[in-house]
């Protein structure tokens, strides 16, 4: 008996269940049928390519604002990376200065401090320095300049002894 209820109870809410489908269904179906008519007489109507400016607009600003500066950079560094010649002071993407001691095709042997030297990738040179290597800056010629002492009291005591000459 009490199966019997339960298997009962299961049909009454499959059957509920759906006849409210097919009238959701039916329904959608209705309103399509309305719906439909409108908004594809609104489309045709309107130019196909009247559609299109928006997004022509949008790809010509990004060309101009994105696309061509960047291939611009991307040129110039190319250009940078192939006229790398021998003694040039670099610094890497990786943030190391050093100075070029040998060039090979795609490699180049960097010297980064005194008889630490580093073979590295043309592509990860990031631009040419005027920073100088710590050999550079210790083989240096030169004197270091002087400071300049201010003399007022002896310019005055001069001044004083030419006086007290000319009095005499």
């Amino acid at each position: 008996m009490k199966s019997q209820s339960i298997l009962s109870h299961s049909i009454v809410s499959q059957s509920i269940l759906s006849r409210s489908i097919k009238t959701l269904t039916a329904s959608a179906l209705a309103a399509m049928a309305i719906i439909s008519p409108a908004f594809a007489a609104d489309a045709g109507s309107s130019g196909g390519f009247a559609s299109l400016i928006p997004l022509i607009l949008i790809m010509v600003i990004f060309y101009f604002l994105l696309i061509r500066p960047q291939q611009k950079k991307l040129k110039e560094h190319r250009n940078l990376v192939d006229e790398l010649k021998k003694g040039d002071s670099v610094l890497t993407a990786g943030g190391l200065y050093g100075k070029v001691i040998d060039v090979k095709d795609d490699v180049l042997k960097i010297e980064i401090a005194d008889g630490v030297r580093v073979n590295v990738k043309r592509d990860t040179i990031a631009g040419l320095t005027s920073v100088a290597t710590p050999k550079e800056k210790s083989t240096k010629k030169g004197k270091p300049a002087k400071k300049k002492i201010n003399d007022n009291k002896s310019d005055n005591s001069d001044a004083a002894i030419t006086d007290s000459q000319d009095k005499a």
